[in-house]
């Protein structure tokens, strides 16, 4: 019997060992696997970042290679600037036309806009009027858009040698160029403030006491429901500390008048423009822009001159990279942007053609002098010519024209190239 017990107690140590012995190697294997694994992990973590890291550069590269249009400098280029000339553009304002009132230094028309990494499109006028067939292209601002779309009707008239195959037309604020063979227009409309105002006259509105309805705008926009291409601007007429603002209509004697700082009347007056743009424009039809602010030139101690100097005598652009000057209003600017940032949050797309910070660069391109006086000169302003200098328009060809390279590149698509192109 003690013999059975010792066999019986043998085979328990023996299975205990096994079992123990097993046990022990599961033990090691788990041990193991945990730390394969763990290692395992680390490797693939590392490895993602490895792989993350190759996608940062990545987007940095193509990032630092991305066609940037705004962002650039001026090139001097007489040999395929300018895109058209002064004398050839039949219907050229004089408000524009320096050579025209004396103008004698036309390098102004010889500066071609670099972006960095890429060349803007050549401006194709006959590409443009076939896309514009049977369209309206309509600009809608004050007479720095309707500089522009001066600018615009050249760069596309002098392409159609037969003057009976094209036209002009004027009807209170609106004006018209007809291409007759493509059945296209380009046209300007007179909204200086863009909402209603009591300077909405095409001709006498020239008012100090200016006044808005900041709510209102139907009046204006009802000649560009049905447009093709809206091309909008509002700025040089906002330029004081603050606005009277009309609650009801002009011709009511029960309206309510408030001063308010500007860029509060000016916010109110982009949110009724952008409010009117999301219920009353075909999302699937229009293509929709806003030209930031031109900048103006009249305070010649911002690029090194004396404090009494604009932009009168001034030959030259300004090359350092970055120039900013007082002649521009970043706030305004950061309203439109968040404006159009709302409306693309809501489905519909209006692009930004920045045209400030290139044009700041061009203290030189200015009418200055030379352009029609509305008015005589007084004794004093002859005896002071920067006295009457207009620092604020453009001549013509120069600036303007490449503001509509720039519409020209964004019309037909070719924003949407994400990295260096050669056109």
């Amino acid at each position: 019997m003690a013999k059975k017990l010792q066999v019986v107690s043998n085979t328990w140590a023996i299975r205990f060992s096994f079992q123990s012995l097993v046990a022990l190697l599961v033990a090691v294997l788990v041990i193991g696997a945990i730390y394969l694994t763990g290692e395992s992990e680390q490797l693939l973590e590392e490895e993602d970042d490895h792989e993350v890291t190759k996608q940062e550069s990545g987007k940095n590269e193509s990032s630092s290679s991305r066609c940037e249009f705004f962002s650039g400098k001026w090139v001097f280029d007489n040999n395929s600037y300018p895109l058209y000339k002064e004398q050839d553009c039949t219907f050229m304002s004089d408000q524009l036309a320096c050579h025209k009132f004396g103008r004698k230094d036309l390098s102004y028309q010889n500066w071609r806009w670099q972006p960095h990494h890429c060349d803007l499109p050549r401006f194709n006028a006959t590409a443009l009027l076939e896309r514009l067939r049977n369209k309206r292209l309509v600009f809608v601002g004050d007479s720095l858009n309707r500089g522009q779309w001066v600018s615009m009707v050249c760069l596309v008239e002098t392409s159609i040698p037969n003057k009976e195959l094209k036209s002009m037309h004027t009807n209170g604020s609106l004006i018209t160029f007809r291409a007759v063979e493509y059945n296209a227009t380009v046209e300007f409309y007179w909204a200086p403030l863009l909402v209603d105002s009591n300077s909405d006259d095409p001709v006498n509105h020239r008012l100090p006491d200016r006044i808005v309805r900041a709510q209102a705008i139907e009046k204006h926009a009802k000649y560009w429901t049905d447009a093709n291409i809206l091309v909008f601007n509002s700025y040089l007429w906002w330029r004081r500390p603050k606005m009277k603002v009309l609650w009801g209509s002009f011709e009511s004697p029960d309206g309510i008048y408030k001063e308010i700082e500007m860029l509060r009347s000016y916010e109110m007056a982009i949110k009724t423009w952008s409010d009117w743009l999301e219920f009353h424009v075909n999302h699937n039809k229009t293509q929709l822009f806003f030209v930031s602010m031109s900048p103006t030139h009249e305070r010649g101690e911002e690029w090194g001159r004396s404090v009494d100097q604009n932009c009168y005598n001034e030959t030259d652009p300004i090359l350092k990279e970055g120039y900013w000057g007082s002649g521009s209003d970043p706030d305004m600017m950061h309203i439109v942007e968040d404006a159009i940032d709302g409306l693309k949050m809501r489905g519909l797309n209006v692009q930004m053609i920045n045209i400030t910070q290139l044009s700041e660069y061009r203290k030189e391109g200015h009418p200055s002098i030379y352009r029609k006086q509305w008015e005589p000169l007084t004794e004093e302003q002859q005896s002071n010519p920067s006295s009457y200098a207009d620092c604020i328009h453009w001549c013509l060809p120069g600036v303007p024209d490449v503001w509509n390279e720039l519409l020209y590149a964004y019309i037909f698509g070719y924003d949407r190239l994400k990295t260096t192109v050669e056109l």
